[in-house]
């Protein structure tokens, strides 16, 4: 396990917030706005809550991983990744619950003005997401731990990441904000995905059955592939619309290297490979976003 000598209070809580994922958050957002700008919806002080809402709802969802998985036994001295502060006793379990406690009111905070913008629906999807974030590692039944992280990591941190921030400022949604979504919540699944190939064997070891320890190896690494593969293909149907939508086209070199480092990297190694992934991320979500407010100029 990676470590910090003698890190500060900040150091400790930056290392529970995970900076390195908080692309994650950013991307979706600047999709949903870049398509409601497009359509006359832009609407600032919803985009602002929006993003608040969605690093709120990230950095929550890291705490209650480093949590919840420290409890489980999920986090040993064998961990491969990134330092996990209950684990590594740089930060009581009670002081990272009431963290959790914190940065979740105020994502519930952000909420209740969403709410009032969007009403009910805001409501319910918001819920869920806070729901979803405590329950990937967190209750009897941690659906983290029998191959469903993906699937409500697509949906959450994707579909309803982007379809929610155009909803708040449009107060409706269209067919192509519904696929300007998908690949964005590939390439966030994608992250995931890195995370739990690096952990396969620890992972099995906790019981902890993610689709990487479900699929194997080589499953994991064509589940990878997929979700890139989805991602452009998306791309490539949103610009039958305009050529402009094809801008993501040019981060293809990044995937290519990191589909390139999912197949020959092991171990701590993925760390750079899932956090390239997270960047990819938000690198295809500001180009693709670039090519909705250029083709509605």
């Amino acid at each position: 396990m990676t470590t910090i000598s003698s890190p500060s209070p900040v150091q400790r809580w930056l290392l529970a917030a995970r900076p390195k994922t908080l692309p994650a958050a950013v991307g979706p957002v600047l999709v949903g706005t870049a398509v409601a700008y497009a359509d006359g919806h832009f609407a600032l002080w919803p985009m602002l809550a929006a993003l608040a809402g969605a690093l709120l709802l990230q950095i929550g969802s890291n705490f209650a991983n480093d949590y919840f998985d420290f409890f489980k036994g999920a986090d040993t001295h064998a961990r491969l990744g990134p330092t996990r502060v209950t684990a590594a006793g740089l930060i009581t379990p009670a002081q990272v619950r009431w963290g959790m406690v914190v940065v979740f009111g105020l994502a519930a905070l952000v909420g209740v003005y969403l709410v009032y913008v969007g009403g009910w629906p805001v409501l319910v999807l918001g819920a869920a997401a806070i729901l979803a974030a405590l329950l990937y590692s967190g209750g009897p039944l941690p659906y983290g731990y029998y191959g469903l992280g993906e699937i409500f990591v697509f949906l959450f941190f994707g579909l309803a990441a982007v379809v929610g921030t155009y909803y708040v400022q449009a107060l409706t949604t269209t067919a192509q904000v519904w696929l300007a979504a998908v690949p964005v919540g590939a390439l966030i699944t994608a992250v995931l995905v890195v995370n739990n190939y690096r952990d396969r064997a620890t992972d099995a070891q906790a019981h902890k059955r993610t689709l990487a320890v479900l699929l194997g190896e080589r499953g994991a690494r064509l589940e990878f592939l997929a979700l890139l593969l989805v991602a452009y293909a998306a791309a490539a149907l949103l610009a039958l619309d305009s050529l402009w939508l094809l801008l993501p086209l040019l981060s293809l070199p990044i995937a290519f290297r990191l589909v390139q480092d999912v197949r020959t990297q092991t171990g701590r190694a993925l760390n750079k490979t899932l956090a390239g992934t997270a960047r990819l991320s938000l690198i295809f979500s500001i180009l693709l976003s670039l090519g909705f407010v250029i083709a509605s100029l």
